[in-house]
């Protein structure tokens, strides 16, 4: 109960926020600070990130599968790592902190990349044009070279969340959260666009050295933006503790009294010394729901607990209602938590194989322009920068003015999950084509005469279902989480999205063990099996998905939070 009062409180204009500067302008002054600081810093990122399998295919002679299964890691990492910022930033440095060290570990990672490239000592040798016989990495080739991803995905992990919540932070009004987080997003996609296009197509024709060189170039800009605007910041201060600190608590403390009966008096229960207003739920004046009963006794007062400040003086014994409900509500997030992993999954999947697919097809553009196979994820991009600014600006009016009412967080995540399966489907035709194509022309080891803008159909749906799924599940965390996790909630999308990279890598191994549709050389495999095992498990975990939306009760019961929300996307 005191957690939820704290978050309130860091809401509000006057309370627990330091500014550096005496007029802030309601946020906007330092709004160009932050979205320039996010664009630099983003698209260093996709510079490096995006080609990042076909430089572990070209300069560390890996072959192609495992220089998927090392991108998918390494991206693993990287979303992983933004729920360990917000708690960092919740309960200890605060975001601003954060942003700027993580900035500055991301450039180290970069530069050292950029070693790897330059320095022929820091790398195997070349493989010659038309030999079998490749020099493998050696042990100190690979250290260097995962020191330096781990570096660089540690530091980008640590800013790409973390920067979005200091810039709501800058703020006051929902409606302009709502235009900063329209930014925020435009200036991501289009960082990742220009990215995973320009920078790209260095890397590829003119030289690693120069690509990565240039990465770290934005990266030391979009720092020093960040950095050049801090008297501009409004500083939230941070929690006193950590607030999964008060989650343990209430487990230890149901643990401890596991032997009291529970009681269905409202008096017996504690609910804290708080002052009650409008900002106070439900679950601070009334009993402990019925769900999990065993977790009440955390806030049950025993004889011993009803003495003054008892709270205080024995956190590990006794918490507030507020406290085991907002445990409660976390417990309840999970199915809906592992339908995103699972949908998140084929995803991963389909990224890193589609890279595959486009260094075996057609990518000449003209005479004179190749496109580079990182490239062809700029689809997916492109898609979803284009429905995000279409559902905001026409689909959420539209639906405002003819049915009065706007689509759900649950129903645009259900619209990104039949989304995905369709796109696996096609995913599976399409490698299909191409497989006919290679066998009918023998050419396996050049590119089939099939142009790469095959790739894009599929790729701008699941950017399309990107579009729906991802904001609906962001909003739909954000607005059931607990008051005291808040800032953390935004960051479980990145939680399993980086799981869903690893359970890619577990389902591709799986696959090469069980089947012979993955082998080194796609063209040899059924790429197109593969595809169509992930586009059934996307249609089965639709399926789950239904059924747990279906059986979820929304935390606020009445009307007036979605009507709250209709009004930000009106404006």
């Amino acid at each position: 109960m005191e957690k939820s009062a704290q978050f309130v409180d860091e809401a509000a204009p006057n309370h627990h926020v330091q500014s550096s500067s005496t007029i802030n302008n309601g946020g906007w002054i330092s709004f160009p600070f932050i979205i320039g600081s996010m664009a630099g810093l983003s698209l260093a990122a996709a510079g490096w990130n995006n080609n990042l399998i076909v430089y572990l295919i070209q300069e560390f002679n890996m072959n192609s599968v495992s220089a998927a299964k090392v991108y998918n890691m390494a991206n693993g990492c990287s979303t992983i790592f933004p729920i360990l910022s917000a708690v960092v930033a919740d309960s200890f440095l605060g975001c601003f902190s954060v942003i700027w060290i993580s900035s500055f570990i991301s450039l180290l990672g970069v530069l050292l990349l950029t070693f790897t490239a330059a320095i022929d000592t820091l790398r195997p040798p070349k493989c010659l044009d038309g030999s079998n016989e490749c020099k493998n990495a050696s042990t100190f080739h690979l250290t260097i070279l995962y020191a330096a991803l781990a570096l660089a995905y540690l530091g980008n992990g640590g800013t790409r969340f973390t920067i979005g919540s200091m810039g709501a932070n800058q703020f006051y009004k929902p409606n302009h959260q709502a235009i900063f987080f329209n930014w925020y997003t435009f200036a991501l996609y289009t960082s990742n666009v220009i990215g995973s296009t320009v920078l790209l197509y260095i890397e590829d024709n003119v030289s690693w050295v120069l690509g990565f060189a240039i990465c770290a170039a934005f990266n030391i800009l979009g720092l020093a933006i960040f950095l050049s605007g801090r008297r501009f910041y409004r500083h939230i201060e941070t929690q006193q503790e950590s607030p999964f600190m008060s989650l343990a608590r209430v487990v230890a403390a149901a643990i401890r009294k596991y032997k009291e009966p529970l009681s269905l008096e409202d008096e017996d229960y504690c609910h804290g010394m708080i002052k009650q207003d409008n900002d106070v739920t439900r679950t601070d004046l009334t009993n402990p729901s019925k769900f999990l009963r065993f977790l009440n006794r955390a806030a049950l007062m025993t004889e011993e607990d009803k003495q003054p400040d008892r709270v205080a003086a024995e956190p590990w014994r006794l918490c507030t209602v507020q406290q085991v409900e907002d445990l409660k509500i976390l417990i309840k997030l999970i199915p809906i938590w592992t339908t995103g992993l699972l949908l998140c999954t084929p995803l991963v999947i389909q990224a890193s194989l589609a890279i595959l697919q486009a260094l075996k097809m057609d990518r000449q553009l003209g005479s004179n322009f190749k496109i580079p196979a990182g490239s062809v994820m700029v689809f997916t991009l492109i898609s979803t920068c284009i429905t995000i600014t279409f559902t905001d600006r026409v689909l959420s009016p539209l639906l405002n003015r003819c049915i009065r009412t706007s689509l759900t967080p649950l129903q645009r995540v259900g619209i990104g999950h039949v989304l995905t399966v369709l796109s696996m489907a096609l995913s599976a035709l399409v490698e299909s084509k191409r497989i006919k194509l290679d066998k009918s022309f023998h050419q396996n080891s050049v590119a089939v005469p099939m142009s790469v803008f095959w790739l894009a159909p599929q790729l701008a749906i699941s950017g399309i279902g990107l579009a729906f799924h991802s904001p609906g599940y962001v909003g739909f965390y954000y607005q059931e989480f607990p008051g005291s996790l808040k800032s953390t909630s935004t960051a479980m999308v990145a939680v399993f999205m980086g799981a869903a990279f690893y359970l890619g890598n577990g389902v591709m191994d799986l696959v090469q063990r069980v089947t012979g549709w993955l082998p080194e050389n796609i063209d040899n495999g059924r790429l197109d099996n593969v595809f169509w095992v992930i586009c059934v498990l996307g249609a089965l975990n639709f399926v789950y998905y239904l059924v747990c939306a279906s059986l979820y009760k929304y935390k606020n019961v009445d009307q007036e939070l979605n009507d709250s929300i209709d009004k930000i996307d009106r404006n």
